[in-house]
């Protein structure tokens, strides 16, 4: 991959910064080029430079209005980029979108609609289906298994809208599996839930892990980042540090994120010591 500049990758933008930006690694499931996206001429995040490393568990972590969900929805198209580019493995989204998985924020999600619980999980299979095709026993089967491994087999012919904030999460995450993809984007999928659904969550993850998955996760907790994840992108507006947690994840970097939250810097200090008397 060629080297880029801040010029070529914001070209429109106004920008003239001639600094050489890293290299990009082609073999990286995500790349993010000097990306900038704003709402109303209002900046949202800036100039985010980032290159995911393969088979790890990556937390962003910021502020309210950091732009954490921003992120993975302008990596997905599904936001406007004002400039920069995005790529997976170094090709663009709409070539490789069947090896990348989306977990939206429960709240976006109209569930209301008339379907059951087997029904959503299904819609993850249409990339291997087709469209306007039936679901075939073979895909209903793999369809089942993954509401087995989230614990929501039993909730299959359950309509969406009689399902607990925690089962229909469980439920969006059994569709994420059913796509069978390479990537995961998951935003905020442990808000609101229960204890046993946390669980059943981070089991999940570490699954997907196992099969050497990446999944980038939106995540609010700072206590338990040191638990859940490898690495960690800590962000407010701009990437302010990434990399592996034991590096990144440091009361300096979170105040310099954070902006001096006391209550919540001393319990990511906690979290952080924690993780640390774990490795030694």
């Amino acid at each position: 991959m060629k080297r880029r500049t801040k010029a070529s990758a914001a070209a429109g933008s106004g920008q003239s910064n001639l600094a050489e930006l890293p290299e990009h690694s082609s073999d990286s499931p995500l790349s993010i080029h000097a990306m900038t996206v704003a709402y109303d001429k209002k900046p949202v995040l800036w100039d985010v430079d980032y290159d995911a490393p393969r088979n790890r568990l990556i937390a962003i972590v910021g502020p309210n209005g950091a732009g954490k969900s921003t992120l993975i929805k302008a990596c997905l198209g599904l936001v406007s980029r004002a400039s920069g580019e995005v790529e997976f493995w170094g090709e663009n989204y709409r070539e490789v979108r069947s090896r990348i998985g989306y977990v939206p924020q429960r709240e976006s999600v109209d569930w209301d609609f008339p379907v059951s619980a087997l029904d959503v999980v299904c819609m993850g299979r249409y990339r291997r289906i087709g469209w306007c095709r039936p679901v075939s026993k073979r895909h209903r089967q793999v369809s089942l298994e993954c509401l087995e491994r989230v614990g929501m087999r039993d909730y299959a012919n359950r309509q969406i809208s009689q399902l607990s904030g925690g089962q229909q999460q469980r439920v969006f995450l059994a569709r994420a599996l059913a796509q069978e993809a390479e990537l995961y984007f998951m935003d905020e999928p442990f808000a609101g839930v229960d204890a046993a659904t946390e669980r059943a969550i981070v089991e999940v993850l570490r699954e997907l892990k196992s099969r050497g998955k990446t999944v980038i996760v939106v995540h609010h907790d700072l206590q338990t980042v040191p638990e859940y994840f490898d690495d960690v992108i800590l962000l407010n507006m701009r990437v302010v540090a990434s990399g592996p947690v034991e590096d990144v994840f440091t009361r300096d970097n979170l105040h310099k994120t954070y902006g001096g939250r006391l209550t919540l810097l001393s319990e990511a200090a906690e979290a952080v010591a924690r993780a640390a008397s774990g490795r030694k």
